[in-house]
């Protein structure tokens, strides 16, 4: 990864990217006097303009959503990029070089290196879509047309092709200026007997771009079986470009729809993303050749802005065969890495979202969105499902196979309505023997739980929403140095789960991680504080866990940490100023209504500062 970009280049970027003009490419502007601009908000839905921008000052807020700040914190928001990402795009749209602090690497050689790779791709892939109109793409066109695709929906989604010679693709991009070895390292061509030769060669060509809108990969589907005896998919390499486990096809096309309606459809190929955007479902998205995984996870939440509360959906479809459902269940075992709740369409006639679409139509395609069950049903009725549920034994035995399914809901109230759930589809009538028989179950798979004090639980080291609270103080016991004071600085109401706030008030009394030399002495003497022999566990467990940090642990990562705790505490204290506010009459309490209301905006002001940040150092 690229270093740290220097803090006088992001100003050169920030004064040569005129506010109204990067707006202005987004939303309508019009003047609202006083040297301000007005336009409809693009971050909400709205009908009267409360979008304000300020061209001297270079900023922007809206006042109905709370939105605002400067040039690079709009890039951010509109194309959902991190600062880096942002500074980098406004620094090639107004011609400003930039240069990254030392990292034990060159990274200005690397960001080169970047550039000319995008460069390569951005060129054969519109290579390959010119050739997508040639007679010898006639099996191409047939094969797109006959899956319901005409010319404009290939040139929408840059479908193209990649002609059968051994080179065409080499020469062009040879005489395009681009090197053999940069067409090697970026895999748009291998090694030949005689030199490269093309990596793909008669197939149809989709390509992959990733959350910014760059070519950095591509998807090549066989056409012709006897002529070519490679697997039907083909897709680019591992690259310094294209990383397979964190790449989805058509995030750049539905980034924007999956943030507004806070909704992600996972489907499974390149035509079935094609067939629901076509079809009215924007937010749909696909791995490239790989199951879906933790890094994808990380982009999606990115985008869903997945944080400490349920909003949001995602929906996984699958083809109704064996296949698809085993699928299905694989992205059960995923699925409590989200903080968004999790569903799954599964079309029972077997067909999946392109084949539907052909079949039955754009609407049969929304439909099968809009019938998603959520995915812990999903994968409780196919455990059912293998069973005899007409008899006693059928329905214990089904019984004890999907009782580890729900004893493994880590929402205790969840768990529950799901256990008097698996009661009505069993038939049993007897929700107290289906309650004790799973909370068995939950005692015997979760050790952890046990302690010498019962209202004391240690809480689930995977636990997305507590994750930060736990990397904070695994970090505080394990490189106390590193944190500093910003750690002591943190007040103990950032941490949610009792025992991590037990654990946080035992550094504190032993003296704060400010006092601390480290090692073994510090963990014990803050266990040695502890309140009971629970979180005196929990203290030994957290020193010895790993961070969840790539690489040596640094005082930047701690920082970060540390942001995105404070920013958790923040964003709750704003929605409980928000609850008081609207039940508050400002005309009959207006100096407590005004009190909340510039704690509000100090409070906004202060996440925005914090997810900075956060951004910054990604």
């Amino acid at each position: 990864m690229a270093g740290r970009i220097r803090d006088e280049d992001i100003k050169l970027v920030r004064d040569a990217s005129p506010i109204a003009d990067i707006v202005g490419e987004h939303v309508t502007l019009r003047n609202a006097g006083g040297g301000s601009l007005k336009g409809l908000c693009p971050f909400h839905e709205e009908k009267t303009p409360s979008f304000n921008v300020r061209p001297q000052l270079g900023y922007f807020h809206c006042f109905g959503c709370s939105e605002g700040g400067d040039v690079i914190a709009f890039v951010m928001k509109i194309d959902h990029l991190t600062f880096t990402e942002a500074v980098e795009r406004l620094a090639v749209r107004s011609g400003v070089q930039l240069r990254y602090e030392q990292s034990g690497y060159v990274p200005r050689q690397q960001q080169g290196q970047r550039t000319r790779l995008v460069a390569a791709h951005q060129a054969a892939a519109e290579f390959y879509a010119a050739q997508l109109t040639t007679p010898e793409a006639l099996v191409a066109r047939d094969f797109l047309s006959a899956r319901g695709f005409d010319r404009e929906a290939a040139a929408r989604f840059g479908v193209g092709y990649a002609p059968t010679s051994w080179d065409s693709v080499v020469r062009h991009l040879r005489s395009r200026g681009f090197t053999d070895s940069e067409l090697l390292v970026g895999g748009l061509a291998k090694e030949g007997r005689q030199g490269p030769i093309d990596r793909f060669r008669g197939r149809l060509i989709w390509p992959i771009r990733d959350i910014t809108g760059d070519v950095v990969g591509f998807g090549a589907r066989q056409l012709d079986e006897k002529q070519d005896s490679g697997p039907k998919y083909l897709n680019t390499p591992e690259t310094p470009l294209y990383k397979k486990s964190s790449v989805l096809y058509g995030v750049d096309l539905a980034k924007r729809e999956i943030a507004r309606r806070q909704q992600a459809v996972v489907v499974e190929g390149y035509t079935d993303v094609m067939a629901c955007h076509l079809s009215g479902v924007p937010t749909a998205i696909a791995t490239c050749g790989t199951a879906f995984g933790a890094e994808h996870i990380k982009v999606l939440r990115r985008l869903l802005i997945d944080q400490n509360e349920f909003r949001g959906e995602v929906i996984f479809t699958f083809d109704g065969d064996e296949a698809g459902r085993k699928a299905a269940l694989r992205a059960y075992e995923e699925d409590q890495k989200f903080v968004t709740q999790t569903f799954v369409a599964v079309e029972p006639t077997g067909l999946d979202p392109c084949e539907l679409r052909l079949a039955h139509g754009e609407a049969a395609v929304r439909d099968l969105v809009a019938r998603r069950v959520p995915l812990f049903e999903f994968a409780i009725r196919s455990v059912l499902a293998r069973y005899d549920l007409e008899t006693s034994e059928g329905q214990l035995a089904a019984l004890d196979t999907a009782a580890p399914i729900i004893a493994g809901i880590r929402d205790q109230g969840l768990r529950q309505r799901y256990a008097v759930g698996l009661d009505k589809w069993l038939g049993l009538l007897d929700e107290k023997f289906i309650l004790r028989r799973i909370a068995e179950r939950t005692r015997s798979s979760s050790l952890r739980q046990t302690s010498a004090t019962p209202t004391q639980v240690s809480p689930d080291p995977h636990d997305p929403v507590l994750q930060v609270e736990r990397e904070s103080l695994k970090f505080a016991l394990q490189y106390p140095a590193l944190m500093g004071p910003l750690f002591d600085a943190v007040d103990e109401s950032a941490y949610t789960a009792a025992p991590y706030a037990a654990v946080r008030r035992a550094i504190t009394v032993a003296g704060g991680v400010g006092a601390a030399v480290g090692g073994e002495i510090w963990v014990n003497k803050v266990r040695n504080f502890a309140p009971d022999d629970t979180v005196r566990s929990l203290v030994a467990e957290l020193a010895v866990e790993p961070l969840r940090a790539e690489g040596e642990p640094s005082a930047r990562y701690a920082a970060d940490v540390l942001a995105r705790l404070q920013e958790l505490a923040t964003m709750r204290r704003i929605t409980s100023v928000k609850a008081r506010l609207q039940r508050l009459n400002p005309e009959k309490e207006p100096a407590e209504h005004s009190r909340l209301f510039h704690e509000l905006i100090a409070l906004e002001q202060s996440r925005r500062g914090l997810r900075e940040r956060i951004i910054g150092s990604l």
